[in-house]
Order: C-alpha cells, then structure tokens, then sequence
C-alpha cells in the first residue's frame, strides 16, 4: 500500500494539515521524499494514524497518546492500565461537574419561567454577580 499524505488523512477522516501536525509533535513519522517525487506512506502509517485518532476520541491528549506509542514489551499492559485509570478517574471528575453544571442549569432556566415579563432576568443577574467576585 502506497498512499499520499491526502489519501493518509482521508484513512481517518482527518485533514492533511492534522497529520503535518502530528509529524511535527513526533506521534507520526515523515517519510523521505524520492527526488522529484512525492511522499507515500503504509499501511503502519495508517494503522498508527487512526490508533491517534481513536485515542483521542477517548479523551486522551496528545502527550498521552505520544506516551501510549511509546509503551513496548513486557510491561505495557500495566503501564496502559495505570494510564487509562488516570483517564477514568478524570473522567468521573469531569462527569460529576457537567452533573453539577446540569443542577444550576435548571434551576436557572426555572428561575426565568417564573420570572415577571419586566423584571430583571436572573440568570443574567446571577453571571453578573459571578463575575464581580
């Protein structure tokens, strides 16, 4: 298999410019250009491409994503597992916040159903007091 980087992004349904970014951060390789020629990439440019993107989707940052590629051997599945609890456990952080965020949201939208047509919107009051403090 010899694609062009173009044909490389359409692989993971990214654009052109995301896989030049992750050559630049080092999570893909640049192949040497022929003389005269153009770039091609394999099937393990592909396969590392849409392992990136995967990752992603499951929240992983970059940096972690270049330290998942890194893990070989014996070991990975302990050093994966340490790093993939990290990733849960924030995950519970960040669910239990959008939970929190939820709570105020009703209580503001119920806030405003029940508000007089002329009366001062509480919400509104309320972001304003907020960004007083």
């Amino acid at each position: 298999m010899r694609l062009t980087i173009s044909r490389l992004a359409a692989s993971a349904n990214v654009h052109v410019e995301t896989v030049r970014y992750y050559q630049r951060r080092g999570l893909l390789t640049e192949p040497l250009r022929p003389q005269g020629g153009v770039r091609h990439y394999d099937a393990a440019d592909v396969a590392r491409l849409q392992f990136i993107r995967r990752a992603q989707t499951m929240g992983f940052s970059l940096d972690e994503i270049a330290g998942l590629l890194d893990v070989h051997g014996k070991r990975a599945c302990e050093t994966t597992r340490a790093m993939t609890e990290l990733k849960l456990a924030d995950v519970r952080r960040r669910l239990q916040e959008l939970q929190q965020l939820e709570q105020e949201l009703v209580v503001m939208v119920e806030a405003c159903q029940h508000t007089p047509m002329n009366a001062d919107c509480p919400t509104l009051s309320l972001l304003k007091a907020a960004g007083a403090t």
